[in-house]
């Protein structure tokens, strides 16, 4: 079974998407993926209400 958020993360990463929402019910699922990749310190999560986040990707972070 494939993680969705590994397809999710390379759009972002790859600008064919701006952002995506992750809930708090699906976050160790997102950071299962998130964790593995070499440049995870460029997607940036803001919080929103009731646990639920919505992450870019900014280079500008690192």
């Amino acid at each position: 079974m494939n993680n969705p958020y590994e397809e999710k993360i390379q759009q972002l990463r790859n600008g064919d998407i701006s952002e995506f929402t992750v809930t708090r019910d699906d976050f160790f699922l997102f950071r299962e993926v998130w964790l593995k990749q070499e440049d995870r310190k460029c997607f940036r999560g803001i919080a929103g209400h009731d646990g639920v986040i919505v992450y870019v990707y900014d280079t500008n972070m690192v």
